[in-house]
Protein backbone atom coordinates (compact mmCIF):
# COMPACT_ATOMS: atom_id res chain seq x y z
CA UNK A 1 0.00 0.00 0.00
CA UNK A 2 2.89 2.38 0.74
CA UNK A 3 4.09 2.10 -2.86
CA UNK A 4 0.70 3.11 -4.19
CA UNK A 5 0.55 6.02 -1.73
CA UNK A 6 4.03 7.16 -2.78
CA UNK A 7 3.01 6.96 -6.42
CA UNK A 8 -0.13 9.04 -5.84
CA UNK A 9 1.64 11.53 -3.56
CA UNK A 10 4.04 12.48 -6.35
CA UNK A 11 2.00 11.71 -9.46
CA UNK A 12 -0.92 14.01 -8.58
CA UNK A 13 1.29 17.09 -8.01
CA UNK A 14 3.06 16.23 -11.25
CA UNK A 15 -0.23 16.32 -13.13
CA UNK A 16 -1.78 19.44 -11.60
CA UNK A 17 1.48 21.29 -10.83
CA UNK A 18 1.52 23.26 -14.07
CA UNK A 19 4.71 25.29 -14.16
CA UNK A 20 7.36 22.87 -12.91
CA UNK A 21 9.01 22.62 -9.50
CA UNK A 22 7.87 25.90 -7.96
CA UNK A 23 4.26 25.08 -8.78
CA UNK A 24 4.40 21.50 -7.57
CA UNK A 25 6.28 22.06 -4.29
CA UNK A 26 3.20 23.31 -2.37
CA UNK A 27 1.22 20.40 -3.81
CA UNK A 28 3.89 17.91 -2.73
CA UNK A 29 3.92 19.54 0.70
CA UNK A 30 0.17 19.06 0.97
CA UNK A 31 0.44 15.36 0.12
CA UNK A 32 3.53 14.57 2.20
CA UNK A 33 2.82 16.72 5.27
CA UNK A 34 -0.94 17.11 5.50
CA UNK A 35 -2.40 14.06 3.74
CA UNK A 36 -0.01 11.21 4.58
CA UNK A 37 1.81 12.79 7.57
CA UNK A 38 5.18 11.41 6.48
CA UNK A 39 6.98 14.65 7.40
CA UNK A 40 6.32 17.66 9.59
CA UNK A 41 6.37 21.16 8.11
CA UNK A 42 9.82 21.65 9.64
CA UNK A 43 11.17 18.41 8.16
CA UNK A 44 9.67 19.27 4.77
CA UNK A 45 11.32 22.70 4.83
CA UNK A 46 14.67 21.05 5.57
CA UNK A 47 14.23 18.58 2.69
CA UNK A 48 13.30 21.50 0.45
CA UNK A 49 16.35 23.51 1.54
CA UNK A 50 18.74 20.63 0.94
CA UNK A 51 17.06 19.83 -2.37
CA UNK A 52 17.44 23.45 -3.48
CA UNK A 53 21.15 23.36 -2.69
CA UNK A 54 21.70 20.39 -5.02
CA UNK A 55 21.68 20.62 -8.82
CA UNK A 56 18.73 19.31 -10.81
CA UNK A 57 14.95 19.39 -10.60
CA UNK A 58 13.73 19.92 -7.04
CA UNK A 59 10.64 17.70 -7.22
CA UNK A 60 12.59 14.61 -8.28
CA UNK A 61 15.19 15.10 -5.54
CA UNK A 62 12.47 15.45 -2.94
CA UNK A 63 10.62 12.43 -4.33
CA UNK A 64 13.76 10.32 -4.22
CA UNK A 65 14.53 11.28 -0.63
CA UNK A 66 10.99 10.94 0.71
CA UNK A 67 10.40 7.70 -1.21
CA UNK A 68 13.61 6.22 0.20
CA UNK A 69 12.73 7.40 3.69
CA UNK A 70 9.30 5.74 3.52
CA UNK A 71 9.96 2.54 1.55
CA UNK A 72 13.64 2.13 0.70
CA UNK A 73 15.14 1.95 -2.77
CA UNK A 74 11.98 0.68 -4.45
CA UNK A 75 9.96 3.46 -2.80
CA UNK A 76 12.51 5.99 -4.06
CA UNK A 77 12.29 4.64 -7.61
CA UNK A 78 8.49 4.67 -7.56
CA UNK A 79 8.33 8.22 -6.21
CA UNK A 80 10.83 9.53 -8.78
CA UNK A 81 8.98 7.76 -11.60
CA UNK A 82 5.66 9.16 -10.38
CA UNK A 83 7.19 12.65 -10.42
CA UNK A 84 8.44 12.43 -14.00
CA UNK A 85 5.66 10.23 -15.44
CA UNK A 86 3.14 13.02 -16.14
CA UNK A 87 5.72 15.04 -18.03
CA UNK A 88 6.98 11.98 -19.83
CA UNK A 89 3.49 10.95 -20.97
CA UNK A 90 2.60 14.47 -22.05
CA UNK A 91 5.87 14.98 -23.90
CA UNK A 92 5.52 11.74 -25.82
CA UNK A 93 1.78 11.89 -26.51
CA UNK A 94 0.99 15.57 -26.97
CA UNK A 95 4.07 17.15 -28.53
CA UNK A 96 2.45 17.74 -31.91
CA UNK A 97 -0.66 19.30 -30.37
CA UNK A 98 1.44 21.63 -28.23
CA UNK A 99 3.44 22.78 -31.23
CA UNK A 100 0.25 23.45 -33.18
CA UNK A 101 -1.42 25.58 -30.48
CA UNK A 102 1.54 27.19 -28.70
CA UNK A 103 0.73 30.67 -30.06
CA UNK A 104 -3.01 30.42 -29.48
CA UNK A 105 -4.50 33.35 -27.53
CA UNK A 106 -6.56 30.91 -25.45
CA UNK A 107 -3.46 29.02 -24.34
CA UNK A 108 -1.67 32.26 -23.47
CA UNK A 109 -4.71 33.45 -21.52
CA UNK A 110 -4.89 30.16 -19.62
CA UNK A 111 -1.24 30.53 -18.64
CA UNK A 112 -1.89 34.06 -17.41
CA UNK A 113 -4.72 32.77 -15.21
CA UNK A 114 -2.58 30.02 -13.69
CA UNK A 115 0.39 32.21 -12.67
CA UNK A 116 -1.41 34.10 -9.86
CA UNK A 117 -2.60 30.80 -8.40
CA UNK A 118 0.98 29.53 -8.29
CA UNK A 119 2.08 32.78 -6.64
CA UNK A 120 -0.58 32.40 -3.93
CA UNK A 121 0.39 28.77 -3.27
CA UNK A 122 4.07 29.71 -2.97
CA UNK A 123 3.20 32.62 -0.68
CA UNK A 124 1.11 30.39 1.59
CA UNK A 125 3.92 27.86 1.78
CA UNK A 126 6.47 30.59 2.57
CA UNK A 127 4.19 31.87 5.33
CA UNK A 128 3.92 28.38 6.86
CA UNK A 129 7.71 28.01 6.74
CA UNK A 130 8.15 31.42 8.36
CA UNK A 131 5.61 30.58 11.05
CA UNK A 132 7.30 27.23 11.77
CA UNK A 133 10.70 28.94 11.89
CA UNK A 134 9.38 31.55 14.29
CA UNK A 135 8.00 28.85 16.61
CA UNK A 136 11.07 26.56 16.47
CA UNK A 137 13.98 29.02 16.29
CA UNK A 138 12.57 32.15 17.90
CA UNK A 139 12.02 35.64 16.59
CA UNK A 140 15.65 36.83 16.78
CA UNK A 141 17.06 33.97 14.69
CA UNK A 142 14.16 34.21 12.26
CA UNK A 143 14.73 37.95 11.74
CA UNK A 144 18.49 37.50 11.32
CA UNK A 145 18.07 34.71 8.76
CA UNK A 146 15.28 36.51 6.89
CA UNK A 147 17.04 39.87 6.59
CA UNK A 148 20.46 38.41 5.81
CA UNK A 149 18.98 36.08 3.17
CA UNK A 150 17.05 38.93 1.59
CA UNK A 151 20.14 41.14 1.44
CA UNK A 152 22.37 38.37 0.11
CA UNK A 153 19.88 37.36 -2.58
CA UNK A 154 18.48 40.71 -3.68
CA UNK A 155 21.14 43.32 -2.95
CA UNK A 156 24.38 41.40 -3.42
CA UNK A 157 23.02 38.79 -5.89
CA UNK A 158 24.61 35.82 -4.10
CA UNK A 159 23.67 32.45 -5.59
CA UNK A 160 20.79 30.84 -3.63
CA UNK A 161 22.81 27.66 -3.00
CA UNK A 162 25.39 29.67 -1.03
CA UNK A 163 22.67 31.39 0.98
CA UNK A 164 21.11 28.02 1.84
CA UNK A 165 24.48 26.59 2.84
CA UNK A 166 25.16 29.66 5.01
CA UNK A 167 21.75 29.29 6.67
CA UNK A 168 22.41 25.59 7.30
CA UNK A 169 25.76 26.43 8.89
CA UNK A 170 24.13 29.19 10.98
CA UNK A 171 21.49 26.74 12.15
CA UNK A 172 24.02 24.02 12.93
CA UNK A 173 26.19 26.38 14.98
CA UNK A 174 23.59 28.51 16.74
CA UNK A 175 20.37 26.53 16.92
Amino acid sequence: MIYWQLFLAFFIPGIIGYGGGPASIPLIENEVVHRYHWLSVHEFSEVLAIGNALPGPIATKMAGYIGYQQAGILGSAIAVFATVAPSLFLMVGLLSILLTFKNSPKVKRMTNYIRPTIAVLLGAMAYRFFEESYIDAGIIHTIILTISSLLLLEKWKVHPAYVIIAALIYGALLL
